[in-house]
């Protein structure tokens, strides 16, 4: 497998001291721990938000770093949590004096070590909420986690959490908020390719060329189930009908509709998937009020995608379309 690297082992570090660099204006980048803040961090006053986990997922969680949005994010190794001290170092560089919120993936790794980091920074003065994102409708448990997974679910949390945020709610208000979006959020992927870690070299699973996986993680964790190739349409309804099944979403709601690509999807298939979902929606009632489709929440160049539905009302309708400018997310601003 061909990739633009050179020593794998230096990967992350090459990667996010490359993404300082183009973002300059938007973000600061620490070297030693590794970590990324937005470049007026910290904002006196303000509540601060943080979020990481395994690098490989990119543009999430340091694409979505800046005003409106997330504070810090801290990558770890491809596919790995980041250790607490980095998540300690980012918690200190964004206090503000008004608290920090943990936006956390609910992988194992990444709760212990966030967990431990709050503890840390509790202990150094820091009051520090923690939220848990578990939108995965696949699977109840998976190789990383106990419970449900934390995708692309994950995005829209960062963002309606960071408007809250950025508004001058406190921190019991931001928390409530995120709490709101993870309650009412729902998410399933399908692969139609394994990715390749760059220090293995080798696919994460493998896939027969006329096989699907439904309801892969973003790891490449085993979902539903392995099925022959189908058309679009026929994967699309796989994926939706146990989101709606889930809340469950009923006629009348107003949702978000989020068409993600696992990052080696390209855009002319993901409208392919945002259409029959659209149109599956409409003929449910349920009313698509804001909508989203691309790359952001990726695993490495695995082809496949996954549909994101978001239960709205006027405040968290209001909270997306706050202005927001990340290098990830842009607008209003």
């Amino acid at each position: 497998m061909k990739k633009l690297v050179n020593d794998p082992r230096n990967v992350v570090a090459e990667a996010v001291a490359g993404f300082g660099a183009a973002h300059a204006d938007i973000v600061r980048v620490s070297t030693e721990p590794v970590y990324i803040v937005r470049s007026d961090a910290p904002v006196t006053g303000k509540v601060g938000l943080v979020s990481g986990g395994g690098s490989g997922h990119e543009p999430l969680h340091g694409g979505f770093v800046g005003f409106g949005m997330l504070d810090a994010a801290v990558p770890g190794a491809v596919f790995t949590s980041p250790t607490p001290d980095p998540i300690l170092a980012a918690t200190k560089a964004v206090d503000g004096g008004a608290g920090v919120l943990h936006i956390v993936k609910n992988y194992t790794g990444d709760v212990l070590n966030f967990e431990t980091a709050a503890d840390l920074a509790a202990a150094d003065g820091i009051e520090v909420r923690s939220v848990l994102v578990n939108d995965d409708v696949a699977v109840k448990d998976s190789l990383y986690t106990a419970g449900r997974r934390g995708v692309a679910g994950t995005v829209l949390v960062e963002k309606i959490a960071g408007a809250s945020a950025e508004r001058g709610d406190a921190l019991e208000t931001v928390a409530a908020i995120a709490e709101r979006v993870i309650s009412g959020v729902r998410s399933m992927g399908v692969a139609l390719t394994p990715c390749v870690v760059p220090h293995a070299g080798e696919g994460s699973f493998s896939l027969a060329d006329d096989e699907i996986e439904i309801g892969i993680g973003i790891h490449g964790e085993p979902g539903r189930a392995r099925i022959k190739l189908e058309p679009a349409d026929a994967i699309v309804d796989r994926l939706l009908g146990p989101i709606l099944e889930d809340i469950p979403f009923v006629a009348g709601d107003k949702v978000l509709l989020f068409v993600n690509g696992m990052g080696g999807t390209p855009q002319i298939e993901l409208y392919i998937v945002f259409r029959r979902a659209a149109e599956v929606l409409a003929e449910q009632g349920i009313d698509v009020t804001r909508t989203l489709v691309g790359n952001f929440t990726t695993s490495l160049e695995m082809q496949g995608a996954s549909i994101t539905v978001l239960k709205l009302d006027d405040e968290l309708t209001a909270l997306w379309d706050a202005p927001v400018q990340t290098a990830a997310l842009r607008w209003g601003r």
